[in-house]
């Protein structure tokens, strides 16, 4: 079976990027359908014509800055039919790049304590949440302000509010999959983690 030509891109600040970077890779070797090549904080790899090789970007990093070419090279390689896949704090990276924030989806606000809570699934018919329910993790919940036209397919409490945990959205002819989950590796291991995002990144890559 062909594999689906996967970079994980990791770095950034404040988060443990190496352990999740590892957790990350593991769950995507595990499903045998990813060939992977992984990249650390080297931003280069986003300026065309350099992610030509790959089908499909996932990618876990936080804050930084990104330059025209960089941001250009990877808006351009997703709007051009490719995937991509940000895990937790991609919603928190580039935060002087509106066109970044725009194709993720949304963006970081504000997060409760690390703790346990419950997530609901909010669409059970999507590919990537077929067949789950509700389910309980320990990890950072992500507050996010995000576009009212992504299709949410998880969900937990905030306050009262439903925030969205999990969704997808289109970028031109591309796919676009986000997880607020995985603040540190214990979280990517989570079996739930690992199922979604296999399934996001088979979705994202269009073979979902």
């Amino acid at each position: 079976m062909r594999k689906i030509k996967t970079l994980v891109f990791t770095g950034g600040e404040i988060h443990d990027f190496k352990g999740c970077g590892e957790a990350i890779v593991e769950a995507l070797s595990k499903s045998r359908k990813f060939e992977i090549t992984q990249i650390e904080n080297d931003l280069s790899i986003l300026v065309s014509p350099n992610l030509d090789p790959y089908e499909l970007i996932v990618f876990y990093y936080t804050v930084g800055k990104i330059t025209d070419a960089q941001k250009n090279g990877l808006l351009n390689f997703v709007a051009s039919g490719k995937g991509y896949v940000g895990i937790h704090s991609a919603a928190d990276s580039f935060r002087e790049c509106p066109e970044y924030r725009a194709m993720v989806g949304g963006y970081f606000v504000t997060h409760p304590h690390y703790r346990e809570y419950q997530v609901s699934v909010v669409d059970s018919q999507h590919p990537i949440t077929k067949d789950l329910t509700e389910f309980m993790v320990t990890d950072e919940q992500y507050i996010l302000d995000f576009d009212p036209r992504v299709n949410i397919l998880c969900s937990a409490l905030w306050k009262g509010k439903a925030m969205p945990v999990a969704w997808t959205k289109n970028w031109g002819k591309g796919r676009v999959f986000y997880l607020a989950l995985g603040h540190d590796k214990k979280a990517c291991q989570h079996e739930i983690f690992c199922l979604l995002l296999v399934r996001g990144a088979l979705w994202a890559a269009g073979l979902h």
